[in-house]
């Protein structure tokens, strides 16, 4: 990819010929506020945040492409106070319970309203919307908060271009505007396939998923689900796994998961897991050591070979675990008649 240079505010920096302004800055670390902007999305400027100088005009960062020897000014008076309100006009409309909130500690509008400096005492000035909608609840795995929306379409935008169901879409008009399903029905009676990609993309809390424990640490691995092989992250606190998050880095998923690798993790610690063999023993299941288990297992299995004997692996067990599922069927049992639960 052919290189370019341009300055901002005074830094030159090197940039990707085909990149925009704000990519361009976000590589160089430099900071350009922004709320509707993703990098897995077509650019749109909807939210007029990332608005800088060039060549004597405003024009957004996100919409203008780099050029050699491009002088941009990203914090000229004029600049910062258009930034300033536009993040007042959204906060003014947006119902603050930070410190309940699952996304604060990841908050867009946090970060910008922090970058640009919100006047506390204007936004007693500002009057914000008097009503309260519903929050919609229907969905098993998040929850979607309207009065939280600043209207950005980062999840409208995910939908179509990237999952291309189009469940969401923009709604009344005006200051009412907010995003919301088809008829403004609640998601579990839309289309919506829960995958969670619109949840992870939302900027702020209005889409956020039901269960928010912040993990301690990551573990990278595999998705178990099925032969597609996604990239997940598992967060972990203490023995228990409390998220999954989508590996970017990895080929065949590239940082989108489906419901049931986002979602389908609760399985590992839940309660009615078994973690002690079990025996029938005159009609009643009772606890027995791993060696009475597969003594027992191998005594019943040893008549039968070949076309005898099949066998069914799960997606709740480790890689690991599957993976000696199919050696055992076809280097013991010689059989190849192996299937998986994946479908179910």
């Amino acid at each position: 990819m052919k290189k370019i240079k341009l300055t901002i505010d005074g830094m030159e920096i090197t940039a990707d010929a085909d990149a925009n302004i704000l990519d361009a800055a976000m590589e160089n670390g430099i900071y350009i506020p922004h709320l509707c902007h993703h990098p897995d999305l077509k650019p749109v400027g909807a939210c007029r945040m990332c608005e800088v100088e060039v060549g004597g005009r405003n024009v957004m960062s996100c919409l203008t492409p780099v050029a050699d020897g491009l002088e941009v000014k990203t914090d000229t008076p004029a600049i910062r106070a258009a930034r300033q309100m536009n993040a007042e006009l959204l906060i003014a409309n947006h119902h603050q319970e930070c410190l309940s909130c699952g996304s604060s500690h990841h908050c867009e509008l946090l970060r910008v309203a922090d970058s640009v400096g919100v006047n506390g005492d204007r936004l007693m000035h500002l009057t914000p919307r008097a009503e309260l909608l519903p929050i919609d609840t229907s969905n098993p795995f998040f929850k979607y908060d309207p009065n939280k929306c600043i209207a950005c379409g980062i999840c409208v935008r995910t939908c179509d271009e990237i999952v291309g169901l189009g469940v969401l879409s923009f709604i009344e008009r005006g200051n009412r505007t907010v995003v919301g399903t088809f008829a403004d029905k609640p998601f579990i009676e839309s289309i919506c396939e829960s995958c969670g990609e619109c949840v992870v993309r939302c900027p702020v809390g209005s889409l956020a998923p039901k269960r928010t424990i912040r993990p301690s640490h990551e573990v990278q691995t595999t998705c178990v689900y099925c032969g597609v092989g996604c990239g997940i992250y598992l967060g972990v606190k203490g023995d228990r796994v409390v998220s999954v998050r989508a590996d970017g880095e990895r080929p065949s998923n590239q940082g989108s998961l489906c419901v049931k690798g986002r979602f389908g993790y609760n399985f590992i610690n839940h309660p009615d897991r078994l973690t002690t063999p079990l025996i029938k023993k005159d009609g009643e299941f009772v606890e027995a050591t791993w060696d009475e288990a597969l003594d027992l297992v191998a005594e019943k299995l040893a008549p039968y070979k070949g076309r005898q004997f099949a066998a069914l692996a799960s997606a709740k067990c480790t890689n690991e675990d599957n993976y000696l599922i199919q050696k055992f069927a076809r280097a013991v049992m010689q059989t190849n008649t192996v299937d998986h639960c994946a479908r179910l």
